[in-house]
C-alpha cells in the first residue's frame, strides 16, 4: 500500500492511497465515526469487489444509499437528493461521505459534501480507470448545467482517494480504454518513462483480448477478468505513477491559475466533441471509417481525439508543419489506435468553434490551449478560436 499526498504549501491536505485489493480500505475508514456511503447502483450490481467493500462498510456501521448514475442525472437535483438523504439520516458536521463509483458519482458526492452544512468531509473509492487517474484526484467537483459539462462546481479536496485495480476487473473494455486515454494524457504531460510503458501495456492487453475472444472464441467477461487479474500489479504501478503526476501538479497549483491547466491537454476539443455528439445523438460516430462499430463517444475517447488535434495544432504552431498528418499527431494517433482506443473526430474545427468559445477555460476571448511539444513536454498557449481554425484548416 502506498500513500501519495496533495499539499497546500507544506501541509498535506488530501491523501491518495493505492493498493492492489479492496481490503486495505478498512484501515482508511477507522478514524471516521459516522460514515455515509453513496454507491453507483450499476457498480454495486456488476462489480464483485463492491460486495467485499459493502461488508467493510457494514463493519463501520455506515449508512448506504445506492445511486442511479448517468450523465443525464449529473445535475443539481441529484446533488440535492444526496443532501436530503444525509439530512434524513442525521448526518452531522463530523460525517464522512464516501462515494463509490466512477467520475460522475465522485463529482456529485464531492459537490454535495462541499455544500451540505457548509461542508463535511468526503472520500472516494473510484471504480473506473478514468476516475482513478483523473476525475477523482485533485478536488474538482461539479455537475452539468444547460447542456454544458461541469459548469457548476467547486474545488475542494477529499480526505482520501482509494485507488484499487481490483475494482477494474469487471469494468467493460470500452470503459477501461476510456481511462487508458486519460492515463496516456497524463504521461504526455509528465513522462518519467511511463508513457511508453503504458502504451505498450494497453497494446498487449487489447491484442490478447482480441486473440482470445475473436480468434479463440472464449467468453469475453472471463477473458477480461483474467487479463485484469494477471496485470493487477503493473496496473497498480502505472495508476500510482499517474496519481503522483496529478498530485504534484495540484499541490503546486490547486485552483488552476497556472500549471494545473496542463491537465486539460486535449480537453477543450474533447468537451466540444462531447457536446456535439450529444446533440446529434452520436450518429457521426456510428461505424466511422469502417473501423469502430460504436455509436456515441465516451469522455476518454473524446479526450483521445482531443489529444490528436492538440498534437496537430502543436506541430502547426511550433514547426509550421502543414503536412496532412503531422509527425507528433501520427505518433499519438498510432499509439491510441494500437491500444484499440478510438481517436477519430468526425467534426470539423469550424463546427466545434462555437462550443469551444463557451469553454469554461475561456478568458478574455482566448482559451488556454495545452500544446504538446513532445512526450512529457507541454506548454500552455493562449489562442483565440479563430487562430486555432487558421492553424488546423
Amino acid at each position: 500500500m502506498e500513500q501519495i499526498n496533495i499539499y497546500s504549501g507544506k501541509k498535506a491536505i488530501s491523501r491518495i492511497v493505492t493498493a492492489e485489493g479492496i481490503k486495505e480500505l478498512d484501515a482508511c475508514l477507522k478514524p471516521y465515526r459516522h460514515v455515509f456511503a453513496v454507491i453507483d447502483r450499476n457498480v454495486a450490481d456488476k462489480c464483485p469487489a463492491v460486495t467485499q467493500l459493502t461488508e467493510i462498510l457494514k463493519r463501520h456501521d455506515a449508512k448506504i444509499r445506492l445511486l442511479e448514475v448517468s450523465e443525464d442525472v449529473k445535475t443539481l437535483e441529484t446533488v440535492m437528493e444526496i443532501c436530503a438523504w444525509m439530512l434524513e439520516n442525521g448526518a452531522d458536521r463530523d460525517a464522512l461521505l464516501l462515494a463509490v463509483g466512477g467520475g460522475i458519482a465522485t463529482d456529485m458526492a464531492g459537490f454535495a459534501a462541499s455544500i451540505y452544512k457548509r461542508g463535511v468531509r468526503f472520500a472516494y473509492v473510484p471504480t473506473t480507470l478514468l476516475s482513478q487517474v483523473d476525475a477523482a484526484i485533485g478536488g474538482k467537483t461539479g455537475v452539468n448545467f444547460e447542456k454544458y459539462k461541469n459548469i457548476l462546481g467547486v474545488i475542494r479536496q477529499p480526505e482520501f482517494t482509494y485507488l484499487c485495480p481490483q475494482v477494474l476487473e469487471s469494468l467493460p473494455k470500452r470503459d477501461f480504454l476510456s481511462g487508458a486515454a486519460e492515463m496516456l494524457k497524463t504521461f504526455m504531460i509528465e513522462d518519467n518513462g511511463n508513457y511508453q510503458k503504458a502504451a505498450d501495456l494497453f497494446f498487449d492487453i487489447s491484442s490478447e483480448f482480441t486473440m482470445e475472444t475473436m480468434v479463440n472464441g472464449k467468453d469475453e467477461r472471463q477473458v477480461w477478468k483474467a487479463i485484469m487479474t494477471r496485470n493487477r500489479r503493473q496496473m497498480t504501478e502505472l495508476i500510482s505513477a499517474a496519481a503522483r503526476v496529478k498530485a504534484g501538479v495540484v499541490s503546486r497549483d490547486q485552483f488552476e491559475r497556472g500549471e494545473r491547466r496542463k491537465l486539460n491537454l486535449g480537453h477543450t476539443f474533447a468537451h466540444a466533441i462531447e457536446t456535439l455528439a450529444q446533440r446529434d445523438e452520436g450518429e457521426r460516430f456510428s461505424n466511422h471509417d469502417g473501423v469502430c462499430e460504436i455509436k456515441g463517444v465516451t469522455h476518454g475517447e473524446a479526450v483521445a481525439a482531443g489529444m490528436v488535434l492538440a498534437a496537430r495544432l502543436a506541430d502547426r504552431y511550433y514547426r509550421n508543419d502543414r503536412s496532412e498528418t503531422t509527425e507528433l499527431e501520427a505518433k499519438v494517433s498510432n499509439d491510441l489506435w494500437d491500444a484499440d482506443i478510438p481517436c477519430y473526430c468526425p467534426y470539423t474545427i469550424e463546427e466545434m468553434a462555437e462550443t469551444m468559445k463557451k469553454d469554461k477555460k475561456a478568458e478574455g476571448g482566448k482559451i488556454h490551449f495545452v500544446l504538446p511539444k513532445a512526450v512529457g513536454d507541454v506548454e500552455i498557449v493562449d489562442l483565440t478560436v479563430e487562430e486555432v481554425i487558421r492553424f488546423l484548416k
